[in-house]
């Protein structure tokens, strides 16, 4: 970035003030603090569908958790922490039976929720300059962690109809300078699970073009909901196919606890050179400004792997959602995973469309602060009580939209679909 008259008069940093000018992140902050959601989300009676916090009080065995680990065993109990040798075993060994993968418990590096494990992952195998790859939609946040560290970012389309990669999107923005690729399954905002042959596919592409460009293309894998998917599906991570993985984890997900900072970047045992990086990772832990969760949070770690919160009682939201909306006209697809539906919007001004929306006090994202435009999404942490008071909005938003509806809007559930709430919380496997 060249000096500009903006940063020479500014306190700033030129690479603060380039993260705060991203568009993508002005847009999305302006939307979370200054919109009519902003100024009205705290009040009673509103139905709020925007960001993945809870709207039910937590599980008891989330709290006995916490407390049990509140209280202390010695006089070192709350001294600096690391990397937990317990908090790590039970981590690796809970992704190793969820993946089927025998991940090592070294090999797995604690930080304060999946957000610092993917910036540990990409400062740990970049330098500034690098290229890094994702799919639009994004999180919210790629762009800004890419700035912040000094990287270029290159934004990829998907299909916006089965919401899977594009192989060649990706293949044609492979560079000389391209050092990461970003996948985030089961997707946030999409829902979609990317399929084992997809992920094969994306290997080998992979594999391909670091033989080509002479150096190797390592794959970030954003993996914060890869317990939280529906049907009885069965999840995929890349690190199954593609030893070059750097797997990101979030607790904060699988426990609809996202005040509370614990995940983690695990390596998986057929990456090459994996004990060099991880000496590498080590350092950055540190470096980054001791990025490890507080103590209680790893010492609580091992019976949160125990269970998570209760999926079933969100595939009910969302088999509710789905039927009633693909009723009024709207068109998507069932979320395979996550909390998330991403919804076509009626109107071709999705920002119009969930403003006219907001003004009856329904919360919802537009699409264009995925960089989607034409979609919003929905979050399922809403309430069961908010999704039923939302539906008749939902549907008189659409018949203001002036919206015939299509002969193909009307998205059915799989044959023999049936809601089964399982006994809260769900036993991992």
């Amino acid at each position: 970035m060249t000096d500009s008259p903006a940063a020479a008069g500014s306190p700033a940093s030129r690479r603060a003030l380039e993260v705060a000018g991203i568009p993508s992140f002005r847009r999305i902050s302006e939307h979370l603090n200054h919109s009519t959601y902003a100024r009205r989300k705290h009040l009673p009676g509103v139905c709020d569908f925007t960001l993945g916090n809870p709207h039910q009080m937590p599980q008891d065995a989330y709290v006995d958790a916490l407390r049990d680990a509140l209280h202390p065993h010695n006089d070192q109990w709350f001294a600096y922490k690391t990397n937990e040798v317990d908090a790590r075993e039970a981590a690796a060994d809970s992704l190793s039976r969820l993946l089927k993968v025998p991940f090592e418990a070294e090999d797995l590096y604690l930080t304060t929720g999946g957000f610092t494990a993917i910036a540990l992952a990409l400062k740990s195998v970049t330098d500034p300059g690098d290229e890094v790859i994702y799919s639009l939609p994004p999180w919210f946040l790629y762009e800004p962690l890419a700035v912040e560290a000094g990287l270029v970012p290159v934004k990829v389309s998907i299909d916006l109809e089965t919401f899977d990669l594009d192989l060649a999107a990706i293949e044609a923005a492979i560079t000389q300078r391209t050092r990461v690729v970003i996948i985030n399954s089961p997707n946030n905002p999409t829902g979609r699970i990317y399929p084992p042959e997809l992920l094969r596919q994306l290997a080998a592409l992979l594999d391909d073009a670091s033989e080509r460009i002479g150096r190797r293309i390592y794959l970030v894998s954003d993996e914060p909901y890869n317990r939280i998917v529906f049907d009885g599906a069965r999840f995929h991570s890349p690190a199954e196919f593609y030893p070059y993985t750097l797997l990101a984890y979030s607790y904060g997900k699988t426990h609809l606890s996202p005040g509370e900072r614990i995940g983690y970047l695990a390596l998986p045992p057929s990456m090459p050179d994996r004990k060099e990086l991880g000496t590498a990772i080590e350092a950055m832990q540190l470096a980054m400004g001791w990025i490890y969760p507080n103590a209680v949070l790893q010492y609580a770690l091992p019976r949160l792997e125990t269970f998570t919160i209760d999926v079933g009682q969100l595939q009910q939201k969302r088999d509710r959602m789905v039927q009633e909306l693909g009723g009024m006209g709207y068109r998507l697809r069932p979320a395979e995973g996550t909390f998330y539906l991403f919804v076509h919007s009626p109107i071709q001004d999705d920002e119009a469309f969930t403003e006219a929306l907001s003004q009856e006090d329904v919360f919802v994202l537009p699409g264009v602060l995925f960089e989607t435009p034409g979609f919003f999404r929905i979050s399922l942490t809403a309430s069961e009580d908010m999704v039923e008071r939302s539906l008749p909005h939902f549907r008189a938003a659409i018949e203001r939209a002036g919206q015939d509806r299509p002969e193909d809007a009307e998205i059915k559930l799989p044959t023999g679909l049936i809601p089964i709430v399982p006994a809260s919380p769900r036993k991992l496997p």
